[in-house]
């Protein structure tokens, strides 16, 4: 399998228009993704999770720009690319799974349809053969009985169905890039685990590079290589997922780790205790300030945070980056 990367962010930034000038939503941010390979992007709402996504597909709304940095598919540069280029890129090499299928998907088209429609639009197959190719797709996503729900209209489908034929419609073109924001939502915790299990059944049979939009962060554990957490539009801790999570340095990172509930067998008190929570929350558009922007939320917080512009990210460990002027300490073995 290749290591070079599918994928390179290298600098980017966006930036949203308004009446008084422009406004940061995402700033500097770099990463990339190999063949085969899972980055996970994790972080609260409003740390420019989904944007990036939707930078890398094009689909910034209306207002939203990438104003720095480049973003590099295979090498080749989807910023600067014509717009027919970008649709061409567009669900051929690169796909994308939303969050809620039950909006993206087209309520007046069977899934048969909108699954053979991509096949048709970028690879050039007849209705016939992209009517076939549809229901293998169906039954690579393991929907039962694929013969018969291939006329079926979403609405007729569950929400753990409608996320599979989202995934088949990503996949049906094998991208080299699949970004899945959030593809669990509203699913319960036992079709989750399904979905995540075929995501990564799926990836192992086409090399396919993903990036994962999650708050599980068991999820980022279990299928995840790299993680990179974001706050305020920046990434402020990247490196290996088990060296992470192992040992996060930003105290953000570690306060998202805590905020997971654990379950504690033989522990009835446990179940009487306060979850653990980050306090305030983050800062909105347009009022993010020029020191680090998690500083009002931090418990290491000193002088020079209040008063220093917000540090870049600092390599502490061969597979580990922080952007902190006072990062947890690592732990070291003998």
């Amino acid at each position: 399998m290749s290591s070079d990367p599918v994928l390179v962010l290298d600098d980017l930034s966006i930036a949203l228009a308004t009446i008084s000038g422009e406004v940061p939503v995402v700033e500097h941010l770099s990463f990339s993704v190999a063949q085969g390979s899972t980055i996970a992007l994790v972080g609260e709402s409003g740390c420019g999770k989904s944007m990036t996504a939707l930078a890398i597909m094009n689909l910034l709304p209306q207002g939203f720009r990438c104003s720095g940095g480049r973003i590099l598919l295979e090498s080749e540069d989807v910023v600067a690319a014509t717009p027919s280029r970008r649709r061409a890129l567009r669900g051929n090499r690169m796909s994308m799974i939303f969050q809620e299928p039950m909006t993206a998907l087209n309520p007046v088209f069977t899934v048969g349809e909108q699954i053979a429609e991509a096949l048709r639009a970028h690879q050039n197959l007849g209705r016939r053969a992209a009517a076939a190719r549809a229901l293998d797709m169906l039954r690579a996503v393991q929907i039962p009985a694929a013969e018969n729900r291939i006329k079926a209209y979403p609405h007729q489908l569950s929400g753990g169905m409608r996320q599979r034929v989202m995934i088949a419609i990503a996949l049906a073109c094998r991208p080299k890039l699949l970004i899945a924001d959030e593809p669990t939502t509203a699913l319960d915790v036992t079709v989750q685990a399904q979905v995540f299990d075929l995501l990564a059944r799926l990836q192992e049979e086409m090399s396919t590079a993903i990036i994962l939009i999650t708050h599980d962060l068991g999820a980022v554990a279990d299928i995840a290589d790299d993680v990179a957490v974001l706050y305020a539009g920046r990434c402020i801790e990247q490196g290996a997922t088990r060296v992470v999570m192992e040992q996060p340095l930003h105290p953000y990172t570690a306060g998202l780790m805590v905020c997971v509930p654990h379950l504690q067998p033989g522990v009835m008190a446990a179940r009487h205790r306060l979850l653990a929570e980050i306090p305030g929350m983050v800062p909105p558009l347009g009022q993010r300030p020029t020191i680090c922007a998690f500083s009002d939320r931090c418990t290491r917080v000193g002088n020079d945070c209040l008063s220093e512009p917000q540090p870049p990210l600092f390599t502490l460990a061969p597979t580990q980056a922080v952007a902190c002027l006072h990062p947890l300490q690592r732990e070291t073995t003998a």
